[in-house]
Order: structure tokens, then C-alpha cells, then sequence
């Protein structure tokens, strides 16, 4: 009987991991951006998806000072800390594991490009692109353990 339930709750935790993968709400909580620069908290603003630095490796410029969006070309947003900058927007679950319709800043060079994400197990597929997905870059974020 023992034996019974044990088998029982595994299979039912395994099921649930696969059907949880399948749900809007799959992609919240922290993730370990490519080449572990950062961590990005991705959350529910409204019905859809956002997310924003939390974390980064090197918090702090050359001279010691807190790291702000200095290459924004909003010069009035270059007062913002890097840390708390919010930088995907918009994000829609359309099914399949997938979320799109959405928006992604890059600090590193200021500019702001369309984005759809992909979860694969533990794994984030964030394309970003301009005009149409074939014209961009994916990188691959990592669910923070």
C-alpha cells in the first residue's frame, strides 16, 4: 500500500510539472540572464508579463558608482539605476508555451526591440528583434534555482 501511494505522488508530481510548463504563469519568478551578468524578476503587471534587473554581477561602474541607463537616448531617463530597470513589457501567452506581443530594453546599447519568449524545460528562449523574428538574437536564460 506504501509502495501504491509513493508511485501515486511521484507520478502525480511529474504530471503536474508537465502541465504547470504548459501555463501563463510558468515564466514567474527569477532568471539568470546569459553569461550569469544579471537576474530578472519576470511578474504579472495587469494580464500581462513584465520583468526587471534584480541582480547584476557588477553592480557598480569603474569608479565605483552605482551603474544607471546612461546609453538611454531618453535623456531624461538616464538618471535610472540599473538595478529595480524594468526591461520586458507587454508580453501576451499565446499558447504552447509561448508569450509574445511583447518589448525588451537592452541597457547595454539603449535601444528597445519587439520580443518573444519560448520556455523549453528550465530554460528562457528570448528573441528580440526588429520587423520580423528571423532578424534578431535569442538568448537563453536559466529558471534561478
Amino acid at each position: 500500500m506504501k509502495k501504491l501511494f509513493l508511485i501515486s505522488a511521484v507520478l502525480m508530481m511529474f504530471t503536474a510539472s508537465f502541465v504547470f510548463a504548459g501555463t501563463p504563469d510558468a515564466i514567474l519568478g527569477e532568471w539568470v540572464t546569459e553569461g550569469d551578468k544579471s537576474f530578472v524578476d519576470i511578474y504579472k503587471c495587469d494580464e500581462l508579463y513584465c520583468g526587471k534587473i534584480v541582480w547584476l554581477k557588477n553592480p557598480k561602474d569603474e569608479e565605483g558608482k552605482e551603474k544607471f541607463d546612461k546609453k538611454n537616448p531618453d535623456e531624461t531617463m538616464r538618471s535610472r539605476k540599473l538595478l529595480g530597470l524594468p526591461i520586458l513589457w507587454g508580453f501576451r501567452y499565446t499558447g504552447d508555451s509561448e508569450w509574445k506581443e511583447g518589448k525588451i530594453y537592452d541597457p547595454q546599447n539603449g535601444k528597445t526591440y519587439s520580443c518573444k519568449i519560448k520556455l523549453e524545460g528550465e530554460k528562457l528562449k528570448v528573441r528580440g528583434f526588429i520587423g520580423f523574428s528571423l532578424l534578431g538574437r535569442t538568448a537563453i536564460w536559466t529558471k534561478k534555482s
